[in-house]
């Protein structure tokens, strides 16, 4: 068993273990493989042990990858999530190559992935990304006008308002990474209790990553992103 297959049943293991605590199904919570920084060979290796949801940060680094990806393995149906910051002048990419996007905090960036969504492909999976604890420094909707955007970005065509995402400052006690999750929890109810006709799909939760995925499924996500716990620690560039 390779050192990622060993990682993905480790994780995956957590998951379950978590899920029993909250008193979950653990089939309700999905696991996002976060392979930025790593090449195309990782993703092989994780595929092989069975994943197939990926979510990628930088907008050319992962098209590149899953062209890579998907020359490799043409007969294997994966799941692209973009789940990094979208500026205006690369929303194209995105449309084009990735099934979902976790990080849209404006109406103008939904507009531009509607219109460059194309027709062949199917709807592009929408996250409305969150700035649940208020960092100054975090991207996201703050919580006051989340139902605004998901309600606008409902209305475009190529789209698809699956739920919400948010990245909260590292909190070190279990806790206080519970009460953060919480919040995002109670908006995505608060908006999900509506039941408007915009909002059929709206059943995602994209909450916790390696350090607090116990925290975030027993809060009540639904899908956790975890890069280091499955790929390992990451080596960036030099600026």
């Amino acid at each position: 068993m390779t050192t990622i297959a060993n990682n993905l049943q480790q994780v995956l293991g957590r998951m379950a273990q978590a899920c029993t605590a909250a008193g979950r199904d653990p089939a309700s919570v999905g696991l996002l493989a976060v392979s930025k920084t790593f090449g195309a060979d990782a993703v092989l290796e994780a595929v092989a042990a069975g994943q197939r949801a990926f979510g990628e940060n930088y907008i050319q680094e992962g098209v590149d990858k899953i062209a890579a990806v998907r020359a490799a393995l043409p007969d294997v149906a994966l799941q692209w999530h973009c789940i990094g910051p979208i500026q205006s002048n690369k929303t194209r990419p995105v449309a084009e190559h990735f099934d979902w996007v976790h990080t849209v905090d404006r109406l103008k960036i939904a507009e531009r992935l509607s219109a460059q969504r194309p027709e062949p492909l199917p709807p592009l999976h929408i996250c409305i990304q969150v700035n649940i604890d208020g960092g100054p420094t975090k991207s996201g909707v703050v919580p006051a006008d989340a139902l605004e955007l998901v309600r606008a970005v409902a209305k475009l065509p190529r789209l698809v308002v699956r739920g919400l995402m948010a990245i909260p400052d590292h909190a070190p006690e279990f806790e206080a990474q519970l009460a953060i999750h919480m919040r995002a929890k109670a908006l995505f109810d608060s908006i999900s209790a509506l039941k408007e006709p915009g909002l059929a799909q709206f059943d995602t939760l994209s909450l916790g990553m390696t350090a607090d995925l116990e925290a975030a499924i027993q809060a009540g996500s639904t899908l956790v992103r975890v890069g280091t716990g499955v790929f390992g620690g990451r080596t960036y560039p030099a600026a």
